[in-house]
């Protein structure tokens, strides 16, 4: 029995529905690092130089790590389409055992960072203040990765708005801890950066003991925690086998910006500061494209265990239309509101306010040229692991990121001595270059082999 194709009007309910609950999560997981922002800011300058260094590199980490997760989700709403539950619970199963060892693999270089930072070029207090944050926020990297695993599985199964609840519910406990151990507020010890520190781990242990309680609850049937200490080789391989490209795409991304962290911080202290403040409001939009290039990751899936071209080309489309919509409104917001947003973040009474500020507009300037090329790179990625592509964007990212975005930045920020405008155009670059290519990929080359019409175009696909 045949189908009408759905229209876009469909499509974009369909994909909103799913991705305004991955949205609203990740709005609420960036809510985490707002905070902590925020509150270091109005804290101290310094504190919030050493913190933007620390959890520069910790993202590193996390993000690589985190690439086990992302490939829990394509191959859940691929199994889910099927109704195997047993392979539902296989692939869930490993994602939390490869997060798990990668965690005892990188703790010791998050413990021992200070060389690593020196080694890079950074001031010797910053660094070792970097390191006190890292010594402990890196505990709370196992249960953030495990919450990664199990938000994935989730989103794969489509309970998106449980995810948004539980982060929202960790972003709550993450604002309270801070506002307690940074200052030393409801008779708490003021313990500034490492109160920081701390307030991370309590937001993802909460996030995991919330996940895990909703997974028991309503998804019993997949019994995922028992024997959970039972290894499938078999399926440790296959998520490996995905995870591993996704988590060096992401890691080739993150490690861009926390390469640009560093420049940053060749610079001074005030430019870093002013990068961490907008990197800090680009990332909030990056969140709205991130929740739609997961939405596409999940609709992809089925549309690709379908073998149903025409639905996934209507979809991605409109996925596509739905980020560019975001991209026009948050431009914007940067031009017309430059001082509201950077203000928010700086005590009106430090004295390198006016300096950050001043910065920061620049930098928003830029970050409105950026969040287009980032938001297009993102879908199109998200679209490509729906059909469980992860190798060769793997290549595209880790070409553009680092063949063109990190010597662009180096050459435009100090050769050419553009300084923090000239680092900001070399991130453009990198990420220009990686939608150009990644879109090529989707479009010109998976999409038609779907079809087994090479070279067909997108739009004759859908309609």
């Amino acid at each position: 029995m045949s189908t009408a194709p759905m229209t876009r009007a469909a499509h974009a309910r369909a994909i909103l529905a799913l991705g305004l609950p991955l949205i609203g999560g990740h709005l609420a997981q960036f809510a985490i690092g707002l905070t902590d922002t925020v509150m270091m800011g109005w804290y101290g300058v310094p504190e919030l130089a050493a913190m933007t260094l620390a959890t520069s590199l910790y993202h590193v980490f996390l993000l690589f790590g985190a690439g086990f997760g992302w490939a829990v989700m394509p191959m859940v709403a691929g199994f889910a389409t099927t109704g195997d539950d047993q392979q539902i619970r296989r692939a869930t199963r490993m994602g939390l055992w490869l997060s798990a060892i990668f965690f005892f693999a990188v703790m010791p270089l998050m413990w021992a960072s200070a060389p690593i930072l020196r080694a890079i070029g950074q001031e010797e207090q910053v660094a070792l203040d970097a390191q006190t944050y890292l010594r402990i926020a890196g505990w709370g990297m196992l249960p953030a990765l495990g919450v990664m695993v199990l938000r994935n599985y989730l989103a794969g199964l489509e309970h998106t708005r449980i995810v948004f609840w539980i982060t929202v519910a960790a972003a709550i406990a993450n604002a309270l801890a801070n506002y307690a151990l940074i200052f030393g507020n409801w008779g708490a010890p003021e313990m500034g950066l490492r109160g920081a520190a701390w307030a991370s781990v309590v937001s993802h242990s909460v996030s995991l003991v919330l996940v895990i309680a909703y997974a028991l609850r309503r998804l019993p049937e997949h019994a995922l925690f028992q024997r959970l200490w039972r290894p499938d080789w078999e399926m440790f391989a296959s998520v490996a086998r995905l995870g591993i490209p996704i988590g060096l795409t992401t890691l080739a991304e993150v490690a861009l910006f926390a390469m640009s962290a560093v420049m940053m911080g060749w610079l001074g202290t005030i430019p870093l500061a002013a990068h961490g403040i907008a990197l800090q409001i680009a990332t909030a939009t990056f969140m709205v494209h991130l929740g739609l290039a997961n939405a596409a990751t999940v609709r992809a899936s089925t549309a690709y265990g379908r073998r149903d071209a025409q639905h996934l080309a209507r979809g991605a489309q409109v996925a596509v239309m739905l980020s560019l919509g975001m991209v026009a409104l948050a431009t914007v917001l940067f031009v017309t509101l430059p001082d509201l947003l950077l203000g928010a973040f700086v005590d009106p009474t430090d004295p390198a306010r006016d300096a950050i500020i001043a910065l920061g507009t620049l930098l928003l300037i830029f970050a409105a040229l950026f969040q287009l090329v980032d938001a297009m790179q993102v879908v199109n990625l998200g679209l490509l692991r729906g059909l469980q592509d992860t190798s060769v964007p793997m290549v595209i990212a880790s070409l553009a990121y680092w063949g063109v975005g990190l010597p662009c930045a180096y050459v435009f920020g100090f050769v050419l001595d553009f300084g923090a405008g000239g680092i900001w155009s070399g991130l453009v670059s990198g990420l220009g270059v990686a939608a150009v290519l990644l879109a090529w990929r989707f479009w010109r080359i998976k999409l038609p082999e779907l079809t087994g019409q090479r070279g067909l175009a997108p739009g004759r696909i859908a309609h």
